[in-house]
């Protein structure tokens, strides 16, 4: 569905304050972008307005051979830097609710659990995950529920050497797919990434 994105001339500004302005890229299927830049920088912000959840002030975001609104709906995963996980439901529980929102089903919930060794872990509680068993929880999604456009921020923060060289091959194979990654980061991201520097 999404071939491409392109932002163009693009500016944000929250609370006031005009975090970046007059910024443009053309990420193409099998592409992965790092945003790098100093906290507040608007890295999260970009992000968000790509996914819709943020109004730019000026400038465009389009989505090579998709209609915005359907390519967010259907095309797009957008992994914050909180896991936005329920504590006090099971591990599961939560699974299934993400798969089942991003179109897949119980046997790729499963598959999913299977791929990121979440399965001794699905009847725990979130709020018993450690943060992470928490961070793969939340990304299982993306397995799960296979969508081109994955949104990231801080996707690697949380995890453990030998899991962000997992999550690397993960990634890895979504390009080969021609599947797209806009990923903010503080630590490089794995792979053979562009970056898109936000400065402060």
């Amino acid at each position: 569905m999404i071939a491409g994105l392109s932002l163009r001339n693009l500016s944000v500004r929250r609370g006031g304050r005009l975090l970046f302005e007059d910024l443009s890229l053309a990420l193409a299927a099998g592409e992965a972008c790092a945003l790098i830049g100093p906290n507040g920088s608007g890295k999260t912000s970009l992000l968000r307005a790509v996914a819709g959840l943020v109004r730019p002030e000026a400038g465009e975001i389009g989505f090579d051979g998709a209609e915005p609104e359907a390519a967010r709906g259907q095309g797009v995963h957008f992994i914050g830097h909180h896991d936005g996980l329920k504590p006090a439901r099971t591990a599961l529980e939560e699974l299934r609710f993400w798969t089942r929102w991003s179109g897949g089903a119980e046997v790729d919930a499963r598959a999913a659990a299977q791929t990121l060794e979440l399965v001794p872990l699905l009847d725990l509680e979130v709020r018993r995950l450690s943060a992470g068993q928490r961070r793969r929880l939340a990304l299982a999604r993306l397995i799960a529920a296979p969508r081109p456009l994955w949104l990231l921020d801080e996707p690697l923060s949380p995890l453990d050497a030998r899991w962000r060289g997992r999550f690397a091959e993960i990634m890895a194979d979504h390009l080969r797919r021609k599947g797209l990654i806009l990923a903010a980061v503080h630590d490089p991201l794995p792979g053979a990434t562009r970056t898109l520097e936000i400065p402060a």
